[in-house]
Formats: structure tokens, sequence, C-alpha cells
């Protein structure tokens, strides 16, 4: 699919540009991942990966795909990358991006719920 939307292309040309949100990318575009599997993962400092991850749930690169409680009793977040592969072109002052998007999260669940058998 072609990026059209203008805020989206910024979005993925800043995550592609630094290094932190790229490493958030590459963990969590296989599986979804709770926080901490991505801090652990990514060796990113807590602080750092909070607001980088925000600002990418904000800008649409990442998101929950779900909500999970523990046995504790807490919940916690997944997060996924909403787009597989990325290829940006730049030619006379344009940018073109063109983008495999990720497994739709929705989907997934209408997948999981309708393979169960009676």
């Amino acid at each position: 699919m072609i990026i059209n939307n203008k805020s989206f292309k910024q979005s993925i040309l800043s995550a592609l540009a630094d290094e932190e949100m790229r490493r958030i990318l590459d963990s969590s575009m296989v599986h979804s991942k709770s926080f901490n599997e991505i801090v652990k993962e990514t060796g990113i400092p807590h602080t750092t990966a909070f607001r980088k991850l925000k600002t990418m749930l904000n800008d649409g690169t990442i998101i929950i795909e779900k909500i999970e409680i523990s046995s504790d009793g807490k919940k916690y977040s997944l997060f996924r990358s909403t787009l597989r592969s990325i290829s940006v072109n730049y030619e006379l002052g344009e940018v073109s991006i063109e983008a495999e998007e990720n497994v739709n999260a929705t989907s997934r669940v209408a997948e999981r719920f309708f393979s169960l058998e009676s």
C-alpha cells in the first residue's frame, strides 16, 4: 500500500530515523510483546522506551493488539507494529512511502473465534 497521509508519512520517517524506535518496531513486528519484553529484548532504558512507545502509539506505527491479565491480577498490554516492511523513495523533492501492513489484529481475533470447535 502507498502511504498518502502526510502526518503518517512523517511518523514513519521519524521512526526509521530513530535507532531506538527501529529496535521497537523490529521487536514487535512478528509477535506482539509486552512493554517489559520489549525493554528486555532491545536494551532500551525504561523511561526512554516508555516515551518512544507512547509516541509510536499516538502516531499509529504501533498498536495495542490485546490486553491480558497476569496471574496476580494485573493488566498489561501487548504491542505490535502496524507495518511489516517499508520502502522509502525520494525523487526531486517528493517522498513516496510504500509499506506492507502487518496482520490486522481484528482479523486475527475473528480467525481465532471462528476456528474454535464446538
